[in-house]
């Protein structure tokens, strides 16, 4: 696994004081993207649309608005 690049600003330009802990995401050189969130799976899961499910090896993360607003500029379209 490799990061390409982060999509969106860096959490400094966000407001985050330290620049460090704080949501992101990234571009992974398979095309994928990485994403740093709080872990919210537990609560998440039971609220879950019926054709949504979560593998034992996945995690529902919860992510700033802001940083997906602010990542859809680098976000390609296809």
């Amino acid at each position: 696994m490799k990061i390409v690049r982060r999509i969106g600003v860096p959490p400094r330009c966000r407001g985050s004081l330290s620049g460090q802990s704080c949501p992101d995401i990234f571009e992974l050189a398979d095309g994928n993207f990485a994403v740093i969130g709080t872990d919210i799976t537990v609560e998440a899961r039971r609220c879950l649309p019926p054709d949504a499910s979560v593998a034992s090896y996945e995690r529902i993360v919860c992510i700033t608005r802001e940083t997906l607003v602010r990542a859809k500029c680098d976000i390609p379209d296809v």
